[in-house]
C-alpha cells in the first residue's frame, strides 16, 4: 500500500484556510492546477471573479457558483443580450451564482443599458455595491433601475455625465440604505439632487461631490447628515468659506473632508470646519489656500487625533511646522508638495516631534539638501512613502540615510533629482521593503546602478526610468534576474536600450504595464520577446518606436492577447498590420493611432470596423474626421466607443 501523502491527510477546511492565504492571482491558478482536490477546493471556496474574456464568463459563472463579487469592469462587449444569457433561470445552474452576489463592479461598461441592468438587479437580490463608473452612456434611466437594488450600500457612479437630479432622486428614494455614494463628474448634479438625496438617505457615511457646479446651499443640506464621516469635494469652484461654515454645527461624526482645488475656499472655512470637530482625521486643502493664518495654525491644536494633512501648493514657514510639530504628534501622513517656504530647518522642526511619519510629499520642495532627508531617516523610522521630486540639491549622502534608517520604505520619488547617482542607489540597498521607486530624468544613474537596484530590491513592484539616457541592455538583465514580481516599467526615451535589453524584459512574467517610448533601437525581434515573454502584458505604450516593421506588430497580435491600452502613434505599421493589431486583440479597449505615416484612409476604416464591438476609448489625427466615411463613425458611436480627435 503507498504511503499517504500530507496533503490526503488535511481536510477541506484546513485547505480552503490555506487558500485564502494566496494573495496573487498567479498563486491561485497555480493552486489550481496541482491536482483535482485542490481546484474543487478553489471552486467553492473562490468569492472574486474578475473576468477578462466575455466568452469565458458563462462558463465561469456556472462553475464558481458561491462569489460576492464579480468584476467586469475589463469586459468591453457586456451588453444587455449577454446579461440576459446569464440570468437565464430556465437553464439549469446558469443563475445560481446571483443569489449570493453583493459586490458587483460595471466600470466603464458603456454597452450595458437600462434593460440588462435592469436584469441584473431583479436577479442579484443580495446587491450592496455597485460601481458603474466612467459609464459615461448612464442616465437617469439606468438610475431609474438601480434604484430597484434596495440592499444597497454604497454606489459609485463617476462621470456617469447622462445622471440629472431626476435620476439622483430616483436613487435617494429607492435606496434608503445607501451609507457611500461617489457621484464625481456628474455635471448635470445640482443643489436640488442634492438636497433631495440628503433628506432621503439618512444613513450616509461617506459621500464624494468632486467636479460639480453645487453652491454653499449643498452644503448646507450635507450638514443636515447626522452619520457623514467621510466629504470629498475636489474642485467645486463655487463653494466658499460660508459654504463651510454650514459645517461647524452639522455633521457630527465628521472624521474626512477633502476641499482640493476649491479656488473659493480659505484658512477661515477650514477654521469653521476645525471648530466643529475635534475628532477629525484626515484634512486635504490642496492648492485652495494660499497662506495658512496664524488663528488656523493655533486651532490645529485641538485636533488631537488628527494623522493626515494635506495642503499642496499653499505658502508656509519655518514657524508653521513648529506649530503643527508641537500640536499633531499623531500625524502618519502630511502632503507638502510645491509649497512655498519649506526649508531644511522647517522640516527639521517638522520631524522632531512627528516621529510617527509614514507618509511625506515634499514635491517640488527645491531648497531641501541632504541635512533634511537626514532629519527625516533618523526621527521617521516607520517612513513607508517618501515623495522628492525636483529635490536636485539631494545627494548621495542623503540617499545614505536613508538607506541606513528608512528601513521601511516601500514608496521613494526621485523624479529630476540630478543628484541621485550609482553610489545613491547602492546606499538604497538598505530599503529591501522598497515596492515604487520613481527615478524618472536621474541622467547620473548607469547600468551600475540598475544592477544594485536588481540586486538589493526583490519585492520591487515599479519601475520608473524615464529618460534615464546612461542605462542599457546590462542592467536590464541583472534587474531581470533580481526583480521577478516587477508589475510596472518605464523605460522611454532610455535610448541605450536595444533588442538584447528587450529580451530580458521577456523574464518579468507578471509585468502587465510598460512604457517604452521613443527607443529607436529596438526592433520587431524586440517587441516579439516582450509580447511572447509577459503574457500578462495589459498597457503598452510604442509610441516613437519607429524601428519597428510589421513583423513585431504580427507578434504582439498574436502573443499579446491580455491588451487593454496599447499606444501605436509614430509607428511605422501598415494596413494590414494595424487591421491584424486590431482584429487580433480581443481585450483591446482603447487605442492612440496618430500619426501613422504607412497607414491610409482605407487602412483605418478596415482597423477600425474589426474592432468596433469592443473599443470603448480611440485617439485619431483631427484631419482623419474628414476623411472617414459616416458608415464608420457611427458603427463606432453607436457601439460606445469615445474618439479623441487630435
Amino acid at each position: 500500500m503507498p504511503a499517504q501523502s500530507m496533503v490526503d491527510v488535511l481536510t477541506e477546511d484546513l485547505l480552503a484556510r490555506v487558500y485564502e492565504k494566496l494573495a496573487s492571482d498567479l498563486d491561485r491558478k497555480t493552486w489550481r492546477l496541482v491536482c483535482k482536490e485542490y481546484h474543487r477546493v478553489d471552486l467553492v471556496t473562490r468569492s472574486t471573479l474578475r473576468v477578462l474574456r466575455l466568452e469565458f464568463l458563462l462558463s465561469l459563472l456556472q462553475k464558481y457558483a458561491n462569489i460576492e463579487t464579480l468584476d467586469l469592469s475589463v469586459c468591453p462587449r457586456i451588453d444587455c443580450g449577454t446579461v440576459s444569457l446569464l440570468v437565464n433561470r430556465n437553464a439549469v445552474d446558469r443563475a445560481a451564482w446571483t443569489q449570493g452576489l453583493r459586490n458587483l463592479v460595471l466600470s466603464r461598461a458603456n454597452g450595458l443599458r437600462a434593460p440588462g441592468l435592469g436584469m441584473l438587479v431583479q436577479a442579484c437580490p443580495c446587491l450592496e455595491y455597485v460601481d458603474v463608473s466612467y459609464c459615461w452612456a448612464f442616465g437617469d434611466r439606468e438610475a431609474a433601475v438601480l434604484s430597484g437594488a434596495a440592499r444597497l450600500k454604497v454606489l459609485k457612479m463617476d462621470k456617469c455625465l447622462g445622471v440629472s437630479d431626476v435620476g439622483l432622486a430616483k436613487i435617494a428614494v429607492g435606496c434608503g440604505r445607501l451609507e457611500g455614494l461617489s457621484l464625481k463628474w456628474c455635471m448635470e448634479i445640482t443643489d436640488l439632487g442634492l438636497d433631495l438625496l440628503c433628506k432621503k438617505c439618512r444613513t450616509l457615511k461617506s459621500l464624494d461631490v468632486s467636479y460639480l457646479k453645487v453652491t454653499n446651499e449643498s452644503l448646507c443640506s450635507i450638514a443636515s447628515l447626522p452619520k457623514l464621516e467621510v466629504l470629498t469635494m475636489v474642485g467645486c469652484p463655487l463653494v466658499d468659506d460660508t459654504g463651510l461654515q454650514y459645517l461647524e454645527n452639522g455633521c457630527p461624526l465628521l472624521q474626512m473632508i477633502d476641499v482640493t482645488r476649491c479656488d473659493c475656499v480659505s484658512s477661515s472655512g477650514l477654521i469653521s470646519v476645525i471648530r466643529g470637530h475635534k475628532g477629525l482625521l484626515e484634512l486635504s486643502a490642496c492648492y485652495c489656500i494660499w497662506e495658512l493664518s496664524t488663528t488656523f495654525l493655533s486651532c490645529m491644536k485641538d485636533l488631537n487625533n488628527l494623522n493626515s494633512i494635506r495642503i499642496d501648493g499653499a505658502q508656509v514657514s519655518d514657524s508653521t511646522f513648529q506649530v503643527m510639530s508641537a500640536n499633531c504628534k499623531s500625524l502618519s501622513e502630511i502632503g507638502l508638495g510645491k509649497c512655498i517656504g519649506v526649508t531644511d530647518r522647517g522640516i527639521m522642526q517638522l520631524v522632531s516631534d512627528c516621529v510617527n511619519l509614514k507618509i511625506l510629499n515634499l514635491t517640488c520642495c527645491h531648497s531641501l539638501t541632504d541635512a533634511a532627508i537626514s532629519a527625516i531617516a533618523n526621527s521617521c523610522r516607520k517612513l513607508a512613502s517618501l515623495k522628492l521630486e525636483s529635490c536636485d540639491m539631494i545627494t548621495e549622502k542623503g540617499l545614505f540615510e536613508l538607506g541606513s534608517y528608512s528601513l521601511l520604505l516601500e514608496e521613494l520619488d526621485l523624479t529630476d533629482c540630478h543628484g541621485v547617482n550609482d553610489i545613491g542607489l547602492k546606499y538604497l540597498s538598505g530599503c529591501s521593503e522598497m515596492l515604487c521607486l520613481t527615478l524618472g530624468l536621474c541622467t547620473n544613474i548607469s547600468d551600475e546602478g540598475l544592477c544594485h537596484i536588481g540586486s538589493n530590491h526583490p519585492k520591487l513592484l515599479e519601475l520608473d526610468l524615464y529618460r534615464c539616457t546612461g542605462i542599457g541592455d546590462d542592467g536590464l538583465a541583472v534587474l531581470s534576474n533580481g526583480c521577478k514580481k516587477l508589475k510596472k516599467l518605464n523605460l522611454s526615451y532610455c535610448n541605450g536600450i536595444t533588442d538584447r535589453g528587450m529580451e530580458s524584459i521577456a523574464y518579468f512574467e507578471e509585468l502587465c504595464d510598460m512604457e517604452m517610448r521613443g527607443l529607436k533601437k529596438v526592433t520587431d525581434v524586440g517587441l516579439k520577446a516582450v509580447a511572447a515573454g509577459c503574457k500578462r502584458l495589459a498597457d503598452l505604450d510604442l509610441k516613437h518606436c519607429d524601428n519597428i516593421d510589421d513583423l513585431g506588430f504580427w507578434a504582439l497580435a498574436y502573443y499579446a492577447r491580455n491588451l487593454r491600452q496599447v499606444n501605436l502613434s509614430f509607428c511605422a505599421l501598415s494596413n494590414m498590420a494595424l487591421c491584424t493589431v486590431m482584429g487580433n486583440l480581443t481585450r483591446l479597449q482603447d487605442a492612440k493611432l496618430v500619426q501613422l505615416p504607412n497607414v491610409t484612409v482605407e487602412g483605418f476604416e478596415l482597423a477600425l470596423r474589426a474592432c468596433s464591438v469592443r473599443i470603448k476609448k480611440i485617439k485619431l489625427l483631427a484631419s482623419l474626421r474628414l476623411w472617414l466615411s459616416s458608415e464608420t463613425l457611427e458603427i463606432l458611436h453607436s457601439s460606445g466607443c469615445k474618439i479623441r480627435w487630435d
